[in-house]
C-alpha cells in the first residue's frame, strides 16, 4: 500500500492546485504542519480546499500534467505483480488527480478525496468523509482481507504522520524519505527518493 504525494509521486498535489489560486504560500505551509502531524489532517484539508474556491476545474487537468511519478514505481508495481502481489494507493489527495496515473500504472485499488464542483468550478470544499489517517488504515485493512491477503503479508509505505496509522497496521511500515515523527515510528525507513528501494524488503531484490 501506497502513500501518494510524496511518496508515489513527487509532488503534494494540492499545491499544484494552489499555485493556480494564489494560495500556494499558505497551502505548503498547512501541508507541512500537518505531515509533521502539528495540525489534524482533516481539518488542515478543509483549510487547504477552501483556498481552492472559484477555480475552473481545467485546472485539474493542469494539476495532473505536472504530477510526476516517483522514481522506482514501475518497477515496484511490476515486480510485485510478477511475484502475485497486488499495488494500491490511498491518498488524503484527490482522485481527480490520481485516478488516471493510478490507471497507467496498473494498480489495483486507489482511494482519495473527491473535490465538489458546481458549474465548472471547484467548492473549495471536499465531498464525503476525508480520507485521513484512519481511513487510509481501514483501507489497507479492507483491501487486504477481499482480497484474501492476510495482514502479515501486508508493507504500507508513506512519508507524513497521516499515514502512521496505515504504517502501524501493515505487517511492516516503511517511512519513506519521510518527516522524523514517521522515521521514528515506522518499522524501516528509506531515504532515497526511489520506490525501487522497497523491492530488497519484499524478497524481490537482492
Amino acid at each position: 500500500m501506497l502513500d501518494a504525494d510524496s511518496t508515489l509521486i513527487r509532488e503534494e498535489a494540492i499545491e499544484l492546485l494552489a499555485e493556480a489560486a494564489g494560495s500556494l504560500e499558505h497551502v505548503t505551509d498547512v501541508t507541512e504542519r500537518a505531515m509533521r502531524g502539528e495540525l489534524d489532517f482533516a481539518e488542515s484539508l478543509r483549510e487547504r480546499v477552501a483556498t481552492l474556491a472559484g477555480l475552473d476545474v481545467d485546472v485539474l487537468a493542469s494539476a495532473r500534467e505536472r504530477m510526476t511519478p516517483t522514481d522506482g514505481v514501475h518497477e515496484l508495481v511490476d515486480r510485485v505483480h510478477a511475484a502475485g502481489g497486488l499495488v494500491g494507493v490511498v491518498s488524503g489527495g484527490f482522485h481527480e488527480l490520481l485516478d488516471p496515473l493510478a490507471d497507467h500504472l496498473g494498480l489495483d485499488f486507489c482511494r482519495a478525496n473527491r473535490l465538489e464542483v458546481s458549474d465548472g468550478r471547484l467548492t473549495g470544499r471536499v465531498e464525503g468523509p476525508v480520507v485521513d489517517a484512519a481511513a487510509k488504515a481501514r483501507a489497507l485493512d479492507e483491501w487486504a482481507r477481499s482480497s484474501g491477503i492476510p495482514l502479515a503479508r501486508t508493507v504500507a509505505v508513506g512519508d507524513g504522520a497521516n499515514d502512521l496509522q496505515m504504517l502501524g497496521v501493515a505487517a511492516l511500515g516503511v517511512a519513506f524519505c519521510a518527516k522524523p515523527v514517521v522515521r521514528e515510528e515506522a518499522d524501516v525507513a528509506i531515504d532515497t527518493p526511489d520506490l525501487s528501494a522497497v523491492l530488497p524488503l519484499l524478497g524481490l531484490r537482492g
